[in-house]
């Protein structure tokens, strides 16, 4: 078949076309209305397709976190039981506000019974914070080495929580004795009225 054949076939007159003209006439056109149709149906699917998958990674993400989350729930709650039992435990070893006054005087005891010379014992003014109220105590004694540390050993072995901070030892004068300077710490947990009241100070202290 010549080049000159080809330029004088007629679309009117497919028939007649020679076969291997035929055959990719037939081949131009499927490869047309394949790709026409790749245009107008298949490529907007695999765009949804394409963001399908990218919901299918985001859920699978979720899923896993929450799964790891739904594993550890029991060991979580038994943590959070654990928690709330030792809290509770410390709790109790915070005197209310009845119970202070014998605390003050326990702790002044425990001074006494190691030996010690009480020169000051001042109670100061309470300090709220959250759920307690901290009161510091400015204490100073006199006696030895041995006597401040079966003093200071014996208010940490209190029922009730002391803390000693700021200590400070001396001589005091030519006598051969010592003084010992420490803020005692006691806690007492606060009445409901005035956890009430410190929230709502806490909440009109806050700036707008």
């Amino acid at each position: 078949m010549k080049l000159s054949d080809i330029n004088n076939l007629s679309i009117d007159n497919i028939g007649s076309w020679p076969l291997p003209v035929k055959v990719v006439f037939a081949l131009l056109a499927c490869a047309a209305v394949f790709g026409l149709t790749y245009w107008q149906d298949i490529s907007p699917l695999q765009d949804e397709l394409a963001v399908a998958q990218g919901r299918e990674i985001d859920i699978k993400q979720t899923f896993e976190f929450k799964q790891k989350k739904a594993a550890n729930l029991v060991p979580l709650k038994e943590q959070m039981a654990d928690i709330k039992e030792t809290f509770g435990d410390l709790l109790k070893r915070l005197p209310n506000k009845t119970e202070v006054a014998a605390l003050l005087v326990d702790i002044s005891q425990q001074g006494l019974a190691a030996g010690l010379e009480f020169q000051l014992f001042k109670p100061g003014a309470e300090l709220p914070s959250d759920f307690y109220v901290e009161l510091p105590i400015e204490i100073r004694v006199v006696g030895n080495y041995h006597s401040f540390g079966n003093f200071i050993s014996g208010l940490s072995d209190l029922p009730r929580i002391v803390t000693s901070h700021n200590i400070h030892i001396k001589a005091n004068g030519t006598d051969g004795t010592l003084s010992l300077d420490t803020t005692a710490k006691t806690y007492r947990y606060m009445d409901p009225e005035e956890e009430d009241a410190e929230q709502k100070h806490a909440a009109q202290a806050q700036p707008r």
